[in-house]
């Protein structure tokens, strides 16, 4: 019996090629796709990864099993085919692994206008038909002729639609270091950053899903060394470092070092909210408290959500949200339908930068008040009884706050917090700290490592 179980995370579907994920796979989930959406029509595109245009092409000739149209736009990236999903007002389908390694490959699904997909919105009903099939029972037949599959090109409209929600064009001169690890910003950052005030220094724009050079996982400060290492040298501006699926993006500054994406949310928080006074701003729970100070000083509404995509996307759409930025560089604009781009953000912190004098590290400053400890990983065989263990020590005590809104979060009398979460997919407990400086974070975070490691 095939279980799909294991490929079909909280928000998309991610396994091992050809273990776990293959063409056949992907046809029946196509298939399922398409009932469920019940559209006339799908967009479809993929990344750069060896196994992303077979499973593309299968997924698509399970959509077009049921009698749905295909509107196939080939390579992308996961912002773009958001964008696809909007401009074309169709639901769409993603092949990318994002950050994952080599062997990995997977689906990012969306309805019409990009709006998000998870298990309580589809994806389960998606995975049990799709399940169905493969173990003989069979999606129900459609009854008519199949879908066709037409080809589009998406790219030029992605940069036109970008550009005229950000312009650039009176910029000052400014250099730029871009890693795009080899993944779709090499395909996607030239259409949208050429014949602009920018001189692009690129690092590693070569289509190529074996990341020859390093992961394409900005979020793992290893795999940033080579950006900073450029930037420096060249004596650029900024730094700024895509994911493989370029829907995220981390920013660097002048003295080579990170730019945490709490100050990128702040920052361009302030942006929109100059646009739009007294807007809501979205920021989920492990982003710096300094966001929702900043939001506040600035007149706007600043709400805090779970973290994830779909809980975001949520969020925004019942707040009416302008803008929303979680802790991992996924950055969501209202204008954008909601949806995740790192080209934005990136587009945003640039204006900013082009139109004040001062060095990228003295505008952030401002943005960054407080220490972070970064995300640190447990492996624990019993993450409940570890969360449950932690909790006790600290509820009861003098002036502690406790919420359990995703996980536990635990905020101090001095301001100090934590939030502790378990994995979806690992056998791991997440933990982050924040404090008034690293001594108070270094001291808050062995208090509650000691209890989760024991």
């Amino acid at each position: 019996m095939v279980d799909l179980g294991s490929i079909f995370k909280a928000y998309d579907v991610r396994g091992v090629i050809p273990d776990t994920f293959n063409a056949d796979i992907a046809r029946a989930i196509g298939a399922a796709f398409a009932r469920v959406v019940a559209a006339s029509s799908v967009v479809v595109s993929h990344d750069m990864r060896p196994s992303s245009p077979e499973l593309a092409h299968a997924f698509a000739d399970g959509v077009t099993s049921q009698g749905v149209d295909v509107v196939f736009a080939g390579l992308g990236s996961t912002d773009l085919l958001y964008y696809g999903s909007g401009a074309l007002d169709m639901p769409g389908a993603m092949f990318t692994a994002s950050h994952n390694p080599a062997e990995y490959n997977g689906i990012k699904m969306c309805r019409a206008g990009a709006a998000p997909i998870s298990d309580e919105s589809g994806l389960d009903d998606i995975r049990r038909l799709a399940e169905e099939s493969l173990n003989g029972a069979g999606i129900p037949a459609h009854d008519g002729p199949k879908g066709t599959v037409s080809e589009k090109d998406l790219l030029a409209g992605y940069a036109e639609y970008l550009r005229d929600l950000v312009d650039l064009s009176g910029s000052r001169p400014l250099k730029a270091v871009v890693d795009a690890g080899n993944g779709m910003g090499g395909h996607t950052v030239p259409a949208v950053l050429s014949d602009l005030p920018l001189e692009i220094v690129p690092l590693y724009f070569e289509l190529d899903g074996t990341f020859p050079n390093h992961p394409a996982n900005p979020l793992d400060p290893d795999n940033l060394v080579d950006l900073q290492a450029k930037v420096r040298e060249t004596g650029a501006d900024i730094g700024l470092a895509f994911d493989g699926d370029a829907d995220r993006c981390f920013v660097i500054d002048e003295r080579g070092e990170p730019v945490p994406p709490s100050a990128v949310t702040a920052l361009v928080a302030v942006q929109e909210l100059k646009r739009e006074p007294g807007a809501t701003i979205i920021h989920n729970l492990i982003t710096s408290a300094a966001v929702p100070e900043i939001v506040t000083e600035h007149g706007g509404e600043p709400v805090r959500t779970r973290v994830g995509h779909s809980f975001i996307k949520a969020t925004m759409a019942e707040s009416g949200a302008i803008f929303g930025g979680e802790h991992s560089a996924h950055y969501y604009f209202r204008d954008f339908w909601r949806a995740d781009t790192g080209m934005l953000a990136a587009m945003h912190v640039l204006r900013v930068l082009g139109a004040d004098q001062r060095p990228l590290s003295r505008i952030t400053e401002e943005y960054s008040r407080y220490a972070a400890s970064g995300e640190i990983n447990s492996k624990v065989d019993d993450a409940p009884g570890r969360m449950a263990a932690v909790r006790e020590a600290f509820v009861g005590r003098d002036g502690v706050t406790v919420d359990e809104l995703d996980g536990l979060s635990v905020t101090l009398p001095e301001g100090a917090w934590f939030n502790l979460r378990a994995s979806n997919t690992e056998p791991l407990l997440r933990l982050n700290v924040e404090a008034a400086d690293d001594t108070e974070v270094a001291r808050l975070r062995d208090e509650v490592l000691d209890i989760v490691r024991a």
